[in-house]
C-alpha cells in the first residue's frame, strides 16, 4: 500500500499546485466526472464541469492570487479497499503565507478512486475549523 499511498498523496500535491497556480482546468481534471465538492458553506458543486467553472470564477475574482497550504500534521490515508482511499488532512488558504490565515483553517476530506488513468477524487468535504463553545458563549 505504500506506492498507493504515494500515489493518493501526489493527487492531493498536484490539487495544491493547480490552485497555486490558478489553473481551473487543472483542478479539475484531479476529480472523476460525477465528483460531488462541498464547500466550507456546505454547497455542493457536482461533476467536474461545476467544479472547473466555479473554481475559474474564485480563481479570477476573490480567490486570485490565494494558495493552498498545508494545516501541519501528516494527511491521514486509509485505504478501505485497494482502489478507495479517504485522506483526513488539515489545510486552508492564504494570500500571503505558508499556514491557513485566521478563520480559512479547515479538516478536509477526500474520497479518492482508483480509475484507468490514476487516482481521482470521487468527493471533497471543506469543513471549516471552530470552536462550538465560542459559538455559545
Amino acid at each position: 500500500m505504500t506506492e498507493s499511498r504515494t500515489a493518493v498523496l501526489a493527487v492531493l500535491s498536484e490539487l495544491a499546485q493547480a490552485w497555486n497556480d490558478g489553473d481551473a482546468a487543472a483542478y479539475a481534471r484531479l476529480f472523476t466526472e460525477d465528483a460531488d465538492y462541498v464547500t466550507f458553506f456546505g454547497v455542493n458543486m457536482p461533476g467536474r464541469a461545476l467544479i472547473e467553472s466555479a473554481h475559474r470564477s474564485l480563481f479570477e475574482g476573490p480567490l486570485k492570487g490565494s494558495k493552498l497550504v498545508d494545516g501541519g500534521g501528516e494527511p491521514k490515508v486509509r485505504f478501505i479497499r485497494p482502489d478507495v482511499a479517504i485522506v483526513v488532512a488539515g489545510g486552508g488558504s492564504s494570500q500571503a503565507d505558508d499556514k491557513p490565515e485566521p478563520g480559512r483553517e479547515s479538516t478536509l476530506t477526500y474520497v479518492l478512486v482508483k480509475e484507468s488513468d490514476g487516482w481521482r477524487v470521487a468527493s471533497f468535504q471543506n469543513t471549516r475549523v471552530s470552536d462550538p463553545a465560542a459559538r455559545a458563549a
